[in-house]
C-alpha cells in the first residue's frame, strides 16, 4: 500500500546513505560520546526552522490534559500539583513545562461509500482544526476505505491539505485499524516530538488485518500518539463500533466524540485544537530500569487549591525498550 511502500523506500534510502558514508575515506570521525548527564527538562531547539525536543535517554515524557469536574480545561497548574505513577509506584518528576509547542498531526478520514455525503462537512472541520492549531504544526492526510492512501505528506499549507482532503473516492469497506497503525508509524518520520492523530469514521472496521487489541498494542509499542476520534455513527451501528473508537482514544490520552449531526463536527475539531495546545509536558525517570523491558502502566493525578476534583488524561502505558527513551501520550519516536 502506498503509505507502507513510501516508508519502506525511505528506510532503503537511509540504509544506502549510511553504507556509502561508511565507505567514504573523507568522512570525518565520529565525535566522542558525551558524558552522562542528569535528567533535565527537554530542550526545545530549532532544526531547519522546526522545533525539536531533546530528551534524556532514560526519561519518559508524558503529554497530559487536565480538566475540572465540569470538563473545563485547567491550564494554571504548576509542577507540584502533579503526581506520576508507573505500575502503581510514584515516580519523581524530572521535567515539567506548559507551553504551546508545534505538533506532528495525522488526519485520517474514512473514505468508504457511506461517507460520500459527509465528506464536505468533515473536510471543512479538519481544515478548521489546522487553522485553530499552532501555525508551525506539520500535518499529513490519509484517506482510507479498504486500503489507505497518503494523499498529502507533512505540510503546513492549507491549500495542499484541502486538495488532499478533496481527493476522495467514497467506495469500498472500512480498514480503520490498518489505517491507524500505518498513520501512527508514519508520524514517526515527522520532525516534531509531539504526535497526534485525528480519526474520523462513520462505521465499524470490516476490512483490516489487525483487530482492535492488536492495534492498541501496536500503538503502545510505537510509544503512540494521542488519538482523537470522531464517530459519525448514528443509531444503527453496533455498540462495538463506538467502543472501538473510545478505546483508541482512552488508551492514548485522547477523547472520543460522537456528534448527533454533522453540524457539530466543526466545533469538535476546534475543541480538539484547544486541547492539544493546552497540554502539560511531564517527564520522569522510571525507578525500574528501561532495560527490564515489558509493558508499564502509567497514571497521572493532579490536586490544586480551588478545585474539588481534577481529571488528568494521558496515555495508559508504554512498552519499555532497552536503550531508548519512552515517549508518553502523544509522544514522538524514541530518541537513541
Amino acid at each position: 500500500m502506498r503509505l507502507r511502500n513510501r516508508l519502506l523506500l525511505g528506510l532503503l534510502l537511509v540504509g544506502l546513505v549510511l553504507t556509502l558514508g561508511a565507505q567514504n575515506p573523507q568522512s570525518p570521525p565520529a565525535p566522542p560520546p558525551a558524558a552522562a548527564a542528569p535528567a533535565q527538562a527537554p530542550a526545545a531547539d530549532k532544526e531547519n526552522g522546526v522545533f525539536v525536543f531533546r530528551k534524556n535517554v532514560d526519561e519518559v515524557v508524558l503529554h497530559a490534559t487536565v480538566v475540572d469536574d465540569h470538563q473545563h480545561l485547567v491550564t494554571t497548574l504548576d509542577r507540584d500539583a502533579f503526581a506520576v505513577f508507573e505500575d502503581g509506584q510514584e515516580q519523581r518528576i524530572t521535567s515539567f513545562r506548559h507551553e504551546d509547542i508545534p505538533v506532528d498531526v495525522g488526519i485520517v478520514i474514512d473514505d468508504s461509500g457511506s461517507m460520500r455525503d459527509k465528506r464536505s462537512a468533515v473536510n471543512q472541520a479538519a481544515l478548521n482544526l489546522v487553522r485553530a492549531s499552532n501555525p508551525q504544526d506539520e500535518v499529513f492526510v490519509v484517506n482510507f476505505s479498504e486500503e489507505y492512501w497518503l494523499d498529502q505528506d507533512f505540510t503546513s499549507s492549507i491549500p495542499k491539505l484541502q486538495e488532499a482532503l478533496e481527493n476522495i473516492d467514497s467506495r469500498g469497506g472500512t480498514a480503520l485499524y490498518d489505517a491507524v497503525i500505518a498513520s501512527a508509524d508514519h508520524l514517526n518520520s515527522g520532525k516534531l516530538d509531539k504526535k497526534v492523530l485525528l480519526v474520523v469514521t462513520d462505521g465499524e472496521d470490516n476490512a483490516s488485518r489487525d483487530n482492535l487489541e492488536q492495534t492498541i498494542r501496536r500503538l503502545q509499542e510505537m510509544n503512540s500518539p494521542t488519538v482523537y476520534t470522531i464517530g459519525l455513527l448514528g443509531d444503527d451501528h453496533p455498540h462495538r463500533a463506538k467502543r472501538a473508537l473510545q478505546r483508541l482514544a482512552e488508551e492514548t490520552g485522547g477523547i472520543a466524540y460522537f456528534p448527533k449531526n454533522l453540524s457539530q463536527v466543526d466545533a469538535i475539531t476546534r475543541e480538539i485544537a484547544r486541547d492539544i495546545r493546552n497540554q502539560y509536558t511531564i517527564g520522569y525517570k522510571p525507578s525500574k530500569p528501561q532495560s527490564d523491558g515489558g509493558f508499564r502502566t502509567v497514571k497521572v493525578t493532579a490536586k490544586a487549591h480551588g478545585f474539588s476534583k481534577l481529571e488528568v488524561r494521558t496515555r495508559s502505558g508504554y512498552y519499555a525498550t532497552p536503550g531508548r527513551a519512552a515517549a508518553g501520550a502523544a509522544g514522538g519516536p524514541s530518541q537513541p
